[in-house]
């Protein structure tokens, strides 16, 4: 009887330094994770400030490239690539689109899947303004509801395989 005791002893004392150890380490994953999700932020973060820079960069180059004459504003040399051309006269490349139509343009570009908020950010550089209070369900709810569009995982998208075949 005595040896039962010692051995339940034994196993209620392993108990509670399991449980202090899992306790530890929790602490340590609820750490670790609020690291992780403040890394990921300044990460797009920098990699937003990297995308501004970068056309800031551009149109400076650009902006050498306009002459001003009686036939007003244009550019110098063809060399320039079309989008930095539309920046740079001010027009967009989706302002005449519906967010379906620019979507299904931007996907059969990429010819890959997209979630929506890196649709919703392709969408808003191309000049296209996103109705709504949040443009990121906004866009997922339009592509859900067009059978051109296929969800391949959570908010994201790619096009039906017979929708490219008919553009192609």
């Amino acid at each position: 009887m005595e040896e039962l005791k010692d051995i339940l002893v034994g196993l209620e004392q392993r108990i509670n330094a399991y449980k202090t150890r899992l306790q530890e380490l929790e602490k340590k994953r609820g750490r670790l994770e609020e690291e992780i999700a403040t890394i990921k932020k300044y990460l797009e973060l920098a990699e937003t400030l990297y995308r501004v820079e970068a056309d800031k960069a551009k149109l400076a180059s650009l902006s050498s490239q306009i002459i001003t004459d009686d036939k007003g504003p244009r550019l110098l040399s063809m060399d320039v690539t079309d989008q930095s051309r539309e920046i740079l006269l001010g027009r967009s490349k989706y302002v005449a689109m519906s967010v379906p139509e620019a979507a299904y343009q931007i996907l059969r570009e990429a010819r890959r899947s997209m979630h929506a908020k890196e649709l919703v950010q392709r969408l808003i550089e191309g000049g296209m303004q996103i109705k709504g209070k949040t443009p990121l369900t906004s866009v997922a709810t339009s592509l859900k509801r067009d059978r051109r569009f296929k969800k391949v995982g959570p908010n994201t998208f790619d096009i039906l395989e017979e929708a490219l075949t008919k553009a192609v």
